[in-house]
C-alpha cells in the first residue's frame, strides 16, 4: 500500500482519489470547497478542507511520508505551482499536475513535475482517432510518434493466426494482447498461432505512421 495526497477535488481529482483508494492506497485529499470535501470523506481515508500552498496543511494529511501527489486545481494555475513547490519542499518525489494549456504544461515542466496531464485534449485526441478511422476501438497515446490502438479483426483475418498475417514483418506493429468481447478476456501473451475470430480486436503498439499505414491497408479492403 502507497500514500498519495490529492489536490484539488473536482471531477478529475475526486476521480482519481476513489481510483486510488478502490485500489487498496492510502489516500488525502485537500480541498478549499467544504461541499467536496464532504463528497468524498467517506472514500477516502483523510479529506480535509484546506489549502495545499500551505505547508504546514499538507504536513496535517502526512505529506512527508507521501509516494507521490495528483495535482488538479481547475483553472487556478497559481494555486497548481505553488502547491507543487510545498510538495516538493516537503520531499515528495513525483508529482503529477493537471493542466488547463500548453503554456501550464510548460511552467510545469520547468518546475520538474513528473508528468502533466491534459485530459480534455487526450480525449479530444483518441476521439478524434476514433472518428476518422472506425476500425479503431480505442487509442492511447504513448509518445510522440507512439501509440496503442486497438482495432477490431478485419473478416480477411478471420480463422487466420497471427503468425499468418505477419504484422511485424509487413507493417512494422506488433500485437501486445488480444482482446475477446464474448468473455472480456484479454490475453496479455499473444498466442501467435490461435485463429482469430470475429468477437476478438487487437491491442496494436508501433510508430503512428506505421500504425496508419496498416488502418490505411485495412480499410481498403472493407
Amino acid at each position: 500500500m502507497k500514500r498519495y495526497i490529492v489536490v484539488g477535488l473536482g471531477n478529475f481529482g475526486a476521480g482519481v482519489a476513489e481510483a486510488l483508494r478502490a485500489q487498496g492506497h492510502d489516500v488525502a485529499a485537500i480541498d478549499l470547497n467544504e461541499h467536496l470535501v464532504d463528497s468524498l470523506a467517506s472514500v477516502v481515508g483523510g479529506a480535509i478542507v484546506g489549502d495545499a500552498r500551505d505547508i504546514r496543511v499538507l504536513e496535517r494529511v502526512g505529506a512527508r511520508e507521501a509516494d507521490a501527489a495528483v495535482i488538479s486545481t481547475g483553472d487556478d494555475i497559481t494555486a497548481s505551482i505553488l502547491a507543487t513547490l510545498a510538495l516538493t519542499d516537503l520531499g515528495v518525489q513525483e508529482v503529477y499536475v493537471k493542466v488547463i494549456s500548453k503554456d501550464h504544461a510548460r511552467v510545469m515542466e520547468k518546475i520538474g513535475v513528473t508528468e502533466t496531464i491534459f485530459p480534455e485534449r487526450e480525449s479530444a485526441l483518441r476521439l478524434a482517432t476514433r472518428v476518422t478511422s472506425r476500425a479503431i476501438l480505442n487509442y492511447v497515446k504513448l509518445g510522440a510518434e507512439f501509440s496503442i490502438q486497438e482495432m477490431a479483426v478485419p473478416d480477411e483475418w478471420l480463422g487466420l493466426s497471427l503468425r499468418d498475417i505477419h504484422l511485424p514483418r509487413r507493417f512494422k506493429v506488433s500485437v501486445v494482447a488480444v482482446h475477446d468481447f464474448l468473455t472480456d478476456q484479454i490475453g496479455p501473451v499473444a498466442d501467435p498461432d490461435a485463429p482469430l475470430k470475429d468477437s476478438d480486436s487487437l491491442f496494436v503498439a508501433g510508430r503512428d505512421v506505421d500504425l496508419q499505414k496498416l488502418l490505411t491497408v485495412v480499410a481498403g479492403k472493407q
